[in-house]
């Protein structure tokens, strides 16, 4: 299984298994991983679940849609790099992959 680390704003890492062809979302909320709430499960219907994607990740993760970037303009502190975690769905390609959690989500 893929390995994902999830860092906290406060340079916190939680590195956890990820299921191949399940979504980084899903991975977080398996794994316990604080900040990640996931109001919405999964259906990119809220913005629990936003995550900055390191800069060499982000050729890996695919592009936001229209309905993501919709989303993120609810989150708090959007950058270039921003993503829901619920939209990157796992490959063994993600093996390794870091995103940062931003300090403003509950």
């Amino acid at each position: 299984m893929p390995q994902v680390t999830f860092i906290e704003h406060n340079g916190k890492p939680h590195q956890v298994e990820a299921v191949v062809g399940l979504s980084l979302m899903r991975a977080a909320v398996d794994n316990n991983v604080p900040r990640i709430d996931a109001h919405c499960g999964g259906a990119c219907a809220c913005a629990t679940c936003h995550v900055y994607v390191d800069a060499a990740w982000q050729g890996r993760t695919g592009v936001r849609t229209t309905m993501e970037n919709d989303m993120l303009n609810f989150a708090a502190v959007t950058q270039a790099n921003s993503r829901l975690a619920c939209q990157i769905p796992i490959t063994e390609a993600l093996d390794g992959l870091v995103v940062t959690m931003p300090e403003g989500q509950h």
